[in-house]
């Protein structure tokens, strides 16, 4: 299994319920192509580096997992489209 990290930033302007739901969301496409959740990070509500679709701010999430090296590309398929989520970025982890 390899490190991985999924880093969402999640449209600040829906309900808090919405914006959970996009999360778990993302966290089942993980488990469902058969990587394991080790942690999440919420860093909260934070300013945009640039703005994407007129919004200055975005919920920032940081998932980490392990999965085989065939699931990032079947993650990231799926969740370019979940509702809510206005930017992603997967990467592998070091292992130092």
């Amino acid at each position: 299994m390899t490190k991985y990290e999924l880093a969402v930033i999640v449209n600040a302007k829906i309900e808090d319920d919405a914006r959970t739901a996009a999360v778990d969301k993302c966290k089942a496409l993980i488990e469902r192509f058969g990587g394991q959740i080790t942690n999440v990070d919420e860093w909260g509500k934070k300013k945009l580096a640039y703005e994407i679709n007129k919004m200055n701010e975005g919920f920032y999430y940081f998932i980490q997992f392990d999965a085989e090296t065939t699931a990032p590309a079947d993650i990231e398929k799926r969740v370019r489209i979940v509702d809510g989520v206005i930017r992603y970025l997967l990467v592998k982890q070091d292992e130092a």
